[in-house]
Order: C-alpha cells, then structure tokens, then sequence
C-alpha cells in the first residue's frame, strides 16, 4: 500500500514531516503492537500487555467482532521513527442498532506532537468518510465491550486489566483536533477490607431466606453454558445503556475461551429467581499484577510464571468486570436486593482470597443508581476514561 504522507505544518525544515502508513503485514503490526511499552514503560499506570493476546485480539481472522466489523490500522513515522498509532472501525452491529452513520476509532498512542495526532486522527477521519460515515466516536479497542475510553483523570494509579493507560497529554491533543466529550465511564477503587457492609444483614438474611432466591458459583464442568448465562444476562441488562452493542454467538464463545484461565470459581455467581438466571457478577484476578514483571513475553518460563501466579499465588488486585440484573427487574425491591446480594456474595469471596483492592469499572457517569450504590458500599471514583465524538463534515 501507498504511504500517506501528512502536513507537519512545522516551519522548522530539518524536521521531517509526518508519514501515516497503513499496517499491511504481520511485521508492521508488531511495531503497532510494541510502541505503547516504548512511550509509556516505566509509567506508574502502565504495564505492556501480553504480546500473544494482542495479536489474537488486533487480527481481522482472529477476533470474531470482524465478523460483522471493517477495520484499518496505521502507524506514524518520522523517518524511520514509529511516533504513533490509531485504528478506524464501522461495525455493522453498532450501526443497525443506532441508525447514526457513526464510525470508531481505537488504538490510539503516540508521542507528545500536535503533528502526530493530527495527521493520525486525519487519517482516521479520512478512512471513514470514505465508508460514508458522518460522526467518529471514540476510542475503542475495539469495541464498547472491549477497552473503552481515553484516561483523563488517575494517571499514575494501578494499572488494571482491560483498561487501557493513557498520559496526561493526549486528552488536550485530541480536542486540539476538534473533538469534544460524548460520555465520560467512571472507574471506582473497592477497599475490601475497610469498606463498610453491602446493605444491611437483616436485607441480605431476608433475601437470601426467600425460597424464590439462590445464588451459585459458576459450575466450571459446564463453564461454556454458564458464561453463555451470564453474557445473555449482560446483553439484557445492559441493552438500555448509552453506546451499548450486543455480543454476538462468536464473541460469547470467544470470550469465554480467552477468560477461562483467569476464572475463579469463587468470583463468578450466577443468582436465579424461581431456578432462572436473574442476576450475575463476574471478577477476576488483575492480570496485569500477574505480569508486570513478564514484558509482555509468555516464553519459555512465562506461562508457567503466570499460571501459578494466578492460581497459587496471593495477588491483591482484582476487577469486577461485569454485573447485571435482568431487565424485567430493573427499578423493583427484588431487582435492589439481587445487586446487593450478589455483591456482598462477591465481596466475601474476595476477603477470603486475600484480595485487598477491587476495581469497579466502568460505570457511565450518568448511571446515577449505580453509581449510588457503589458509593453506598464504599467505591472510591480513582480514574475518569472519557468517549470522544467529532462531526465528520
């Protein structure tokens, strides 16, 4: 493919300007994958994820959301230099959802240079323009059920699985491009042992008393049917949600094999009313504590480092990645009672485990009953990730 050369708009003519090229092979897209840890290593906030589940992850024939998704990939040179990187997305299921000739954009990393972030968003831009779309929203990587947002506020705190680290620059060199805030999602800080009760013990003993009321650990001989449960529970409770897209078969299986080696029994629960799923909540151990020390590499002694860990070891960390109520008990007494108990439920589990910090996240700044109740159980807000949208005119 043809290199896209970008303006630099620099007066300065010893500076070369900015290259923007397409990643067309598996080389490239080594490089795209590599230069977050060449900006960002040795940032508080920042571990490298693990090579092997990127490429998996950023390959068109190996993530299932290109079934139904287009995508492109660029990387920003000066000379020889990579500076940076973005993606571009149109996602048929997102459009057919919301009818609003709106593409995505993702991935996006690089140096600190209005140049660089320029020529990369105009690329972006330019892709999807050419596939008729009228507004960019982002980043996404790659979709609203994958890492969402950019960092804006809690820089050099934890890092955390599945959420992406951003510098401090990159917000004010985004909107120096024309974009403006959509949505901003709320990360909370969970201190498991010092938070106070999750509602009060006669509530959860009452609830739990009622015949009509079970809650169970996810049954690991059936793993691939009960997460089917739970991602059928989150495709209906969050189906209302700002931005939401529904996963696909593909994706519900795919996402149940990547997980799956981070699975702890004892931090899945399922809660059924009159024996049907009603309610779940899901957490993990916080990969990225697992492999801070690992540099992205699972060879030759990696795997075996990262398996104990996870399974031996006593990690602090952890995530809530999902949770969710059925619909048809959103705004009840029943519906309040099956978020507190499944929570309390996960919170006991976490005590036991020696977990001493989770991560609630994200929570769209205004899901206001969610967020009152993280707040009612002691949730600390510790990082802001805003959404991003420009009028593509």
């Amino acid at each position: 493919m043809v290199a896209l050369d970008a303006p630099s708009g620099r007066s300065n003519p010893a500076v070369e300007p900015v290259r923007v090229r397409p990643v067309s092979d598996n080389r490239a897209l080594d490089e795209f994958i590599r230069l977050p840890n060449r900006l960002y290593g040795g940032e508080a906030g920042y571990v490298r994820p693990l090579l092997m589940e990127r490429r998996t992850t950023l390959r068109f024939d190996k993530n299932p959301y290109f079934h139904h998704a287009k995508g492109q990939y660029w990387l920003a040179y000066r000379g020889v230099q990579v500076v940076g990187r973005i993606s571009a997305q149109v996602d048929d299921v997102y459009l057919a959802q919301y009818q609003n000739d709106t593409g995505h954009f993702g991935l996006l990393d690089a140096e600190d240079d209005p140049d660089v972030f320029r020529a990369l968003t105009m690329t972006a831009e330019d892709w999807l323009r050419a596939r008729g779309m009228r507004r960019i929203l982002g980043p996404f990587s790659l979709s609203t059920n994958e890492e969402c947002g950019l960092l804006v506020d809690g820089f050099d705190v934890r890092p955390m699985m599945m959420m992406s680290f951003d510098p401090p620059y990159a917000g004010e060199r985004l909107a120096a491009q024309g974009y403006t805030k959509a949505k901003d999602l709320i990360a909370y800080d969970y201190d498991i042992l010092h938070a106070p009760p999750i509602g009060s013990q006669r509530f959860l003993d009452r609830t739990k008393a009622n015949s009509r009321v079970t809650v169970r650990m996810v049954d690991m001989s059936r793993y691939r049917a009960d997460l089917a449960v739970i991602l059928d529970i989150f495709n209906d409770a969050w189906s209302e949600n700002w931005g939401f897209v529904p996963l696909t078969e593909a994706e519900v299986a795919h996402t149940a094999d990547s997980i799956k080696p981070l699975i702890r029994q004892d931090f899945v629960w399922i809660a059924e009313v009159d024996c049907s799923p009603a309610a779940m909540i899901v957490g993990l151990p916080n990969l990225y504590e697992a492999i801070a020390d690992l540099d992205g590499r699972l060879l030759p002694f990696g795997w075996a480092k990262l398996l104990w860990r996870l399974k031996m070891s006593r990690l602090q960390t952890c995530r809530v990645v999902l949770m969710g109520v059925r619909k048809q008990y959103h705004r009840s007494p029943l519906g309040s009672a099956l978020t507190l108990l499944v929570l309390e439920t996960l919170r006991k589990s976490f005590r036991k485990a020696g977990m001493r910090h989770a991560e609630l996240s994200w929570i769209l700044e205004d899901n206001m009953p969610m967020r009152r109740i993280i707040e009612s159980i002691g949730g600390q807000q510790y990082k802001t990730y805003r959404i991003y949208e420009k009028a593509l005119t």
